[in-house]
């Protein structure tokens, strides 16, 4: 019995006996909740694993075990979490800088009539979220977390989707994707804006050249994705130095990928039937090798490089990237203020953000967008429909984390932050899929 690769038009593949193993995993991997079951898996590791009697142990892995990576003079001695949060949370923004890249010039976001609706959602789901934390925080010591509600995390958000199943129409989901992506786009703006404290500028200039490098060389026409990697990897180095947050040269690396592949419809076609029958009629097998190498040079320029680095990123974000920045920051001991802390201003402010402001904001805005005739209803999707989404949409998780790092990074009431986030990502969840459930 063979194995089908699932490409139209491929050959059987005789099924290998590692199949039987990696199988269940590939098909997990396939399902849309997968990012969103792992994240809830180390979310949930890190919290017994903080108020077990081991979370000495948590704390001295990720906050006082320290990494040192460099070359000669210079060198880079972070702990864990700092190397988690800056460098892997970085891959984890190119990523999201693909998918914005690629909305804007081909998806749901490359026209008026498709980014109207989303867009007007995530505005409200941003400036509604930050005005109820800050009239709760206003003149506090707190006030700096204004940023905290305002983000979707976008995993979990899909996740509980798919969990609802057929009982909502595609346009929402579609709707959710592209509300989020701008969502993330507003967040990246607020980091890059509001949660750098100082600048060097000559380290700045630096990365902001390697930036212009990579866009320089997309320019030239250079597909391979190496130069690209290796000039981000050197701005990631540069920004880290310059008091700007180096997750943003993941961003702004995203922006320089080439989006257009070397070659297009009828040239690929020609050149694979091309290279099949020169293999087909080899004298030898280093020839048919060279035309099975040459075949697949073709299927590589037939792909732009956007493209190819997204497919390449996605499983290591979904599977790597964001379960180990959940383990790394959810780990909350409940020894502290405890589910008393949730009624401070902080706490409050967070709970009331996520859980009210955002799916009223969402909700609003969008009515404002109809309502004006600035932009349109998705077909088969209701009111109803927007504001499940808009309670969706009030899980924050890894993005509010990560803000909730940057705004109270070493103090003491980033614990405190990380749990009303939690509370608030988890209420919003259970009640936007209970609402979407018994939409009819």
């Amino acid at each position: 019995m063979s194995q089908s690769t699932g490409v139209v038009g491929s050959a059987p593949r005789p099924r290998r006996p590692i199949d039987t193993i990696i199988r269940p995993f590939q098909e997990f991997e396939r399902r849309e909740a997968s990012g969103g079951i792992l994240l809830l898996v180390a979310t949930t590791v890190a919290l017994i694993w903080a108020n077990s009697p081991f979370a000495d142990t948590y704390t001295t892995l990720f906050t006082k075990t320290y990494l040192t990576l460099g070359v000669g003079p210079i060198q880079l001695d972070k702990p864990l979490i700092l190397w988690i949060n800056d460098g892997l949370m970085a891959i984890f923004f190119l990523l999201v800088g693909l998918e914005i890249k690629r909305e804007v010039l081909v998806g749901e976001l490359s026209s008026v009539e498709k980014a109207s609706l989303p867009i007007f959602a995530a505005i409200g789901g941003m400036v509604v979220p930050a005005a109820v934390f800050t009239v709760l925080n206003w003149g506090g010591e707190t006030i700096d977390g204004w940023g905290i509600p305002m983000a979707t995390d976008i995993a979990f958000a899909i996740g509980i989707l798919a969990l609802v199943g057929s009982r909502v129409p595609v346009a929402l989901k579609v709707f959710l994707v592209a509300f989020a992506i701008v969502d993330d786009l507003g967040a990246i703006a607020v980091i890059a804006l509001f949660y750098t404290e100082q600048i060097i500028l000559p380290a700045l200039g630096l990365g902001l050249a390697g930036i212009a490098l990579a866009a320089l060389i997309s320019r030239l026409g250079v597909r391979s994705l190496w130069p690209y990697l290796i000039l981000g990897a050197l701005a990631w180095v540069a920004f880290l130095m310059s008091g700007v947050h180096a997750t943003v040269a993941g961003v702004l690396l995203a922006v320089t990928i080439p989006h257009r592949a070397w070659m297009l419809g009828a040239g690929v076609e020609e050149g694979g039937r091309s290279i099949l029958d020169v293999a087909h009629h080899a004298a030898n097998e280093d020839k048919r090798q060279a035309a099975f190498n040459a075949l697949a040079d073709l299927g590589r320029d037939a792909q732009a490089p956007l493209t190819r680095l997204e497919h390449a990123l996605h499983p290591f974000v979904t599977w790597v990237v964001m379960p180990v920045f959940a383990l790394a920051n959810a780990g909350v001991s409940f020894t502290g203020g405890g589910i008393g802390a949730i009624s401070d201003p902080l706490g409050l402010g967070i709970l009331l953000g996520l859980f009210v402001g955002k799916p009223l904001g969402i909700v609003a805005f969008s009515w404002l967008g109809i309502r004006t005739g600035l932009a349109t209803m998705p077909q088969s999707v209701t009111m109803k429909h927007i504001f499940g989404a808009g309670l969706l949409g009030g899980i924050g998780f890894t993005m509010s984390i990560f803000v909730a790092s940057l705004a109270f990074g070493g103090s003491v009431l980033l614990d405190e932050a990380k749990l009303a986030i939690l509370l608030a990502s988890l209420v919003s969840g259970v009640c936007g899929w209970l609402l979407l459930r018994s939409v009819k």
